[in-house]
């Protein structure tokens, strides 16, 4: 079956992700008045998250003034904000040279998860990649006369695995299997910093919903082809977060100058929805027919074990983020693909250089 493509919008409708006229303007949440650390060092800035908040950080500093940003990178530095780092710990004295004078340190390096087939290589690739760079930084930390007060550390909502429909909050118990396992591990290898006194939070993050690059941005080409649809029987929960809210709250938490949170902070939107639901808002922005479901074994086929977190149900809630009063911007699923759409369109997102 060939699908046509839509007609274009007439000039009375709003184009796909813009908003109409009766959505209601969305308020700040309340920690995004409250002054940011002055000094912040920031791994994974080529990613799409790091990329996403190097740039809100410069563009919008917060009151009090302006905002210093680290980038650490591992190569040598090109760039007057860049300063070298040793993700294998080999070298604990330049990755605290770089920490140096920091008041806060965002984690966000690793390898991509869906960028590659889960050959065991790659496997070692992804565990090494976090648990090695995080430990280099939590004992540089640890060896500091005055550390940075704040160590937000990346983390995932494959610490919960997959269990089906029940509601998993920040004290759901873990799941089994590779990813519950690694981002164990990965939260594991902060402690150093955690013991000496460094304000720790583990930032699990569920799919982020963008235009460009990690896990949701190849959905875009496949449905405004014509050629999307549900995966594998569409009933299993994806617990997402616009990248805008997604930036929003590692923002509100390195604001957090009480030192009220701590530990892991799940960064979802407050509904998980189905995957079926999720098809249906991007035929709906999109404006393209979404007839072509795609089989959970074909998936397994073509993606291997990494097909799991796919067909995986994860119905993971922020309750801590929404007890501490953080609003989100795009708390539905069409709201956050609408915002990925607008970006897309504004060239927003795209990351630098980084480490």
């Amino acid at each position: 079956m060939t699908s046509q493509p839509s007609p274009e919008p007439s000039p009375h409708e709003p184009s796909p992700g813009e908003p109409s006229a009766s959505e209601p303007a969305v308020q700040p949440p309340p920690g995004a008045g409250a002054p940011l650390p002055r000094r912040i060092a920031v791994t994974g800035s080529s990613g799409l998250i790091g990329g996403a908040l190097v740039a809100s950080l410069r563009a919008d500093p917060g009151p009090g003034g302006t905002v210093e940003v680290r980038r650490l990178v591992r190569g040598e530095p090109q760039a007057p904000d860049e300063a070298r780092w040793d993700p294998s710990g080999r070298d604990r004295e330049v990755t605290a040279a770089a920490l140096d004078g920091c008041d806060a340190v965002v984690h966000l390096a690793g390898a991509g998860v869906a960028k590659r087939r889960w050959t065991a290589r790659y496997k070692r690739v992804l565990r090494d990649s976090r648990v090695h760079g995080t430990a280099a930084l939590a004992e540089a930390m640890a060896a500091m006369p005055e550390p940075p007060r704040s160590f937000l550390c990346g983390s995932a909502i494959g610490w919960y695995g997959y269990q089906g429909d029940r509601r998993l909050d920040e004290d759901s118990p873990p799941g089994e299997g590779f990813l519950p396992g690694l981002a164990r591990d990965w939260e594991a290898a902060a402690e150093p910093a955690r013991r000496a006194g460094v304000r720790t939070v583990f930032l699990r993050t569920g799919l982020v919903v963008a235009g460009h690059g990690g896990a949701w941005g190849p959905l875009f080409p496949v449905f405004r082809a014509g050629i999307g649809g549900r995966l594998g029987s569409g009933r299993q929960f994806w617990s997402f977060i616009s990248l805008e809210d997604e930036i929003a709250a590692i923002r509100f938490l390195l604001a957090d100058r009480q030192n009220a949170l701590s530990g892991p902070v799940n960064l979802t939107a407050p509904e998980p929805v189905t995957n079926r639901e999720v098809t249906a808002a991007m035929s709906r922005v999109l404006r393209r027919p979404a007839l072509f479901p795609v089989p959970a074994a074909l998936l397994r086929a073509v993606l291997g074990e990494f097909a799991g977190d796919v067909v995986g149900s994860q119905r993971v809630v922020p309750r801590r983020l929404l007890e501490a009063g953080f609003v989100f911007a795009h708390p539905g699923i069409e709201e956050a693909v609408r915002a990925a759409v607008r970006a897309r369109g504004s060239g927003k997102g795209r990351p630098a250089r980084g480490g």
